[in-house]
């Protein structure tokens, strides 16, 4: 599911946010906390993903995430970032191997600790591709070489359940009640622990179902719809996260622009912007890529929540969170 990755050197401390992060990397008291920059909802649409990354690249006011070579490819930027993918990295776009390439090539050239995955639904479904039937989608069709690697990256602590930024929790879903964010990362290591034991074995098939149960804070579907409110992390669906919920930010569910529901806000705006065409400068060869426009990456310092997002033009508008 994700290119061979390299050996982690996170600790358990390490995995779970930002804070214990930036005390790790601490020289002297003037250290600055890294800035947290947050995208979900890729789905295989690797230009569009690359269009959002490059969205500090074109801002003035921020330095870049990531640098692009002369051949496209984007690397590390040396710069105090932390860069997480919120989840659904595959499916339904083109170039499902591309974006996992780009993921684990940024993950080899940051240090340790500077890209994480939280685990979106459809990487749920390659945990436990016999118990789903999306056999059609680049997620049901892993084999169990591609399955090792999904659960190796997880216990390693490349792919987590939740990650605790400055001011909100990042979930690829969410959560309607408050969580605690070392347990949930706990029960998805267990269950990927459990996973790399029954796998190509006999009680494989009926082990990918059992996680779902066992698990059910992360894993956990609902009982008339995958989406409905009794599911995990993974799975809820924004409707069913009141104004009430904890501080969060969350992808999953599809929006037109970043959306906020009291303290809950909504990054994913890839997919439903995948079909607005625009053409810019984006530095490439070939001078243009189509950039579409809407794409978006969230920007989250100590002090505030910021959207930065793709114009038609190819400029690049700030927003601050509340998005409504």
């Amino acid at each position: 599911m994700l290119p061979r990755l390299p050996d982690s050197e996170l600790d358990d401390s390490l995995r779970d946010g930002v804070d214990a992060l930036a005390d790790c990397d601490a020289t002297d008291a003037a250290a600055e906390p890294p800035t947290i920059v947050s995208i979900s909802d890729i789905h295989g649409y690797l230009d569009d993903a690359r269009s959002a990354l490059l969205t500090l690249t074109d801002h003035p006011e921020f330095a870049p995430v990531v640098v692009q070579d002369d051949d496209g490819r984007l690397h590390w930027a040396d710069e105090n970032y932390v860069l997480l993918f919120n989840g659904d990295l595959v499916d339904r776009g083109p170039a499902n191997e591309g974006v996992l390439e780009l993921v684990a090539r940024l993950i080899a050239e940051a240090p340790p600790g500077r890209v994480r995955l939280t685990l979106g639904n459809h990487e749920a479904l390659a945990l436990s591709p016999d118990q789903f039937g999306f056999d059609e989608w680049f997620s049901g069709q892993v084999d169990d070489d591609a399955r090792r690697q999904l659960y190796e990256a997880i216990v390693d602590g490349h792919v987590v359940a939740a990650y605790a930024g400055h001011t909100v929790t990042y979930a690829h879903a969410g959560a309607d009640e408050p969580y605690d964010v070392s347990a949930a990362n706990e029960s998805l290591v267990a269950a990927a622990e459990t996973l790399q034991e029954a796998i190509s074995t006999d009680e494989d098939r009926a082990m990918q179902g059992r996680i779902i149960k066992d698990y059910p804070q992360v894993l956990g579907v609902g009982r008339n719809h995958l989406k409905g409110p009794e599911a995990g992390l993974v799975w809820l669906h924004f409707d069913h996260l009141s104004a009430d919920a904890p501080p969060q930010v969350v992808g999953h569910t599809r929006h037109d622009a970043p959306t906020t529901n009291g303290r809950v806000h909504c990054q994913n705006v890839l997919r439903n912007n995948v079909d607005s065409p625009s053409t810019s400068s984006r530095g490439h060869p070939d001078d243009t890529v189509d950039s579409r426009g809407g794409e978006a990456v969230f920007v989250e310092t100590p002090e505030a929540l910021s959207a930065l997002i793709r114009q038609s033009d190819g400029g690049v508008e700030t927003r601050t969170a509340p998005f409504n």
